[in-house]
């Protein structure tokens, strides 16, 4: 879900050229959940293996992340700790939706409606230990980092960023902004194309500047967090109703200071405020991180991967095809070291 401010937010168009030997702090639970949603058969249902397993986080860990590495990127993929008390609301409101959906998933299937059974089937994505072990595992084998954050991931894939050797975020969420992470970066392990009206465009990623977004909507971190608040985050889900991004961003100008907003809209009989602004603002100001972190890049493991993936039944052959790939990267990349000698 995240925070909702992507109407009010530019965003650069780069190519994946551009991050060549740039290291990406992924915030792992969203991409995760990206696979499991998009990565699905057309009726909707995730792929699974001849024994009923689902494997579509698997596919896109593998194959998604290896066209990044191919690139010549290397990854950091962060994942979620102990989630904060406050987000436990959110988990609420996201069940309710689940229960709903599939309700008209079932539905859907009764009545033999391939398209919307396609539709309503992507609400329901459970991201279990399990899923979380296997992830990590296949991660590990193919050599990009994992890094443990205490709470909440892209927290601490912020903090991460704010390192001069990480050069950037990759999430689809907005709410690396509000922890400071200089460098955000969307659309990074989406699939290259998507599908429109007119046939199928390519997908590019995006970055978006910290400084230069403060810059442009004339504010500072403090009044983005507010902004952020007002919209609705994952710890108050909705915001204020009645202000969306553009009202809310002329609130946070015109009264400036976290206290003055809050008092303004407390004080506006249209407005309802229902959730205790400090407690979300110390929450996203002081999150929960390790600063003592070590980012180790494990060896590839190609033997592990083929074991990992030929579980659950991945083709031999696409697999083999990926790592022959790997091999001829790391040829050049001998070759180019020789000659510089």
């Amino acid at each position: 879900m995240g925070l909702q401010i992507s109407e009010i937010i530019s965003k650069k168009q780069i190519s994946f050229s551009d991050l060549k030997d740039k290291i990406i702090a992924v915030d792992a639970f969203n991409a995760i959940y990206q696979f499991l949603t998009t990565i699905r058969q057309p009726d909707g249902t995730p792929l699974r293996d001849s024994k009923g397993n689902v494997s579509s986080h698997l596919s896109g860990l593998f194959y998604r992340n290896m066209r990044l590495i191919l690139e010549g990127i290397k990854l950091i993929y962060v994942f979620d700790g102990e989630a904060p008390e406050l987000k436990s609301r959110t988990w609420e409101k996201r069940k309710k939706i689940k229960e709903q959906y599939k309700e008209k998933y079932e539905e859907a299937k009764t009545k033999e409606d391939i398209k919307g059974m396609g539709k309503y089937a992507k609400s329901d994505v459970n991201l279990d230990e399990q899923k979380i072990k296997e992830s990590k595992e296949l991660l590990s084998a193919m050599g990009v980092a994992i890094v443990q954050a205490p709470g909440e991931g892209e927290a601490q894939a912020s903090y991460l960023a704010q390192k001069k050797d990480i050069y950037a975020v990759a999430s689809q969420d907005y709410d690396c902004l509000m922890f400071e992470a200089p460098k955000l970066i969307q659309n990074l392990s989406m699939a290259r194309k998507r599908k429109t009206f007119s046939g199928y465009s390519e997908v590019f990623p995006q970055i978006i500047e910290l400084k230069k977004v403060l810059k442009e909507l004339g504010i500072n971190q403090e009044q983005l967090i507010c902004l952020g608040i007002l919209c609705g985050t994952d710890y108050n889900v909705g915001g204020v109703k009645g202000l969306g991004p553009k009202k809310s961003l002329k609130f946070v100008k015109e009264f400036k200071t976290k206290e003055e907003i809050f008092k303004a809209v407390e004080k506006n009989e249209k407005l309802e405020l229902n959730f205790e602004w400090k407690e979300i603002y110390s929450e996203i100001s002081k999150p929960k991180i390790n600063k003592k972190f070590k980012v180790e890049f494990p060896k590839i493991d190609r033997k592990r991967i083929k074991k990992i993936l030929m579980k659950y039944e991945f083709s031999e052959n696409r697999i083999d095809k990926q790592l022959q790939k790997l091999d001829e990267l790391e040829r050049k990349k001998a070759q180019k070291t020789l000659f510089t000698f």
